[in-house]
């Protein structure tokens, strides 16, 4: 089952491991449209699960599964409230609710199904002391639950993506001695640069008023039209800051978490990265496509859980449940 399923980077690692992806869900329309093309066979589903209700969303998952099936949960509830990069960021934040929410998910597919693990990946601030009673809540509801628990911090650069993104993923189990053995294994191979991961594609093509002015050789290949004086100067772009970051050629790129004119800034300083650039700092495959507006798809590739990284948790996954089985 995946929830908050976005662009599915974490469906990607799983299935690629062998699961099989039954049901999926979002709330956004554009999300949902990605999901359809690159997930044919899951049924999948868009809904604000606040609306919808858990009652609503079993109803749908009813429709797939059998009663008693063994089922595994995965998903990341949309981070941006717990986010540091978010100055804003509060402990009363509305969107602070979905991880008790996806809780109650859980709880009652485990009256139906048996419901061996869950995955809970979320950014670095939900451990911070102002979301201490949100994350409290978490892990004591998980105890309730009979799940057994491992929390670490993972960086995605450790798996084979060229990109530092440092992820909180609680992972958890019906069985301790499951959760004991869940080791994800870092992955020495991969790309380690931004050259390694974009240096070979042509250019981009440009867009205005969210549409394409040129097709490219790949429909999420495109970018904003660079029509800031400072692209006349690249050499003042620095490699920190926020709306004019420039990358490095020979360094792995900062985490991918854009606003929409937030966007880094291509490692050649004439303009900003394509949606497909920044999807191959993510380890998306070649292959795959966003779908949507340009902002839709910059929130996709924003959120999405790298898929190297996914795979690793889905193997480690696999590895922990044969230790019982």
């Amino acid at each position: 089952m995946s929830l908050f399923s976005g662009a599915g980077g974490l469906d990607l690692g799983f299935q690629k491991d062998k699961y099989e992806i039954v049901f999926a869900v979002d709330v956004d329309k554009s999300a949902v449209e990605t999901h359809r093309k690159a997930f044919p066979k899951t049924h999948c589903i868009q809904a604000d699960l606040v609306n919808l209700g858990v009652d609503g969303l079993v109803s749908e998952i009813d429709k797939v599964l059998v009663p008693g099936e063994r089922i595994g949960v995965i998903g990341g509830p949309p981070c941006q409230g717990f986010s540091r990069s978010n100055s804003n960021s509060s402990a009363d934040d509305p969107r602070n609710k979905l991880p008790a929410l996806y809780l109650d998910i859980v709880k009652a597919l485990k009256t139906k199904y048996t419901v061996d693990f869950l995955i809970f990946e979320n950014v670095l601030g939900i451990e911070d002391k102002k979301h201490a009673s949100t994350f409290s809540a978490i892990k004591e509801t998980l105890g309730t639950l009979g799940f057994h628990k491992s929390i670490a911090e993972y960086d995605a650069f450790n798996f084979g993506v060229p990109q530092h993104r440092q992820r909180v993923i609680i992972a958890g189990f019906a069985s301790k001695q499951a959760c004991e053995s869940f080791k994800p294994t870092a992955q020495i191979k991969g790309k380690q640069t931004v050259r390694e991961a974009i240096e070979h594609l042509p250019e981009p093509s440009y867009c205005a008023h969210g549409r394409k002015v040129v097709d490219g050789f790949h429909p999420n290949h495109w970018t904003m039209q660079p029509k800031s004086p400072r692209f006349a100067h690249p050499e003042l772009f620095k490699e920190d800051g926020r709306s004019f970051r420039r990358l490095s050629w020979d360094k792995p790129s900062p985490t991918v978490a854009y606003g929409h004119r937030e966007i880094h800034i291509h490692p050649d300083g004439k303009r900003r990265l394509s949606v497909y650039e920044a999807m191959q700092l993510q380890g998306f495959p070649k292959n795959y496509e966003l779908c949507g507006t340009f902002s839709a798809q910059v929130q996709q590739v924003s959120n999405a859980v790298p898929p190297p990284l996914a795979y690793a948790l889905a193997v480690a996954v696999e590895d922990s449940l044969k230790a019982v089985h």
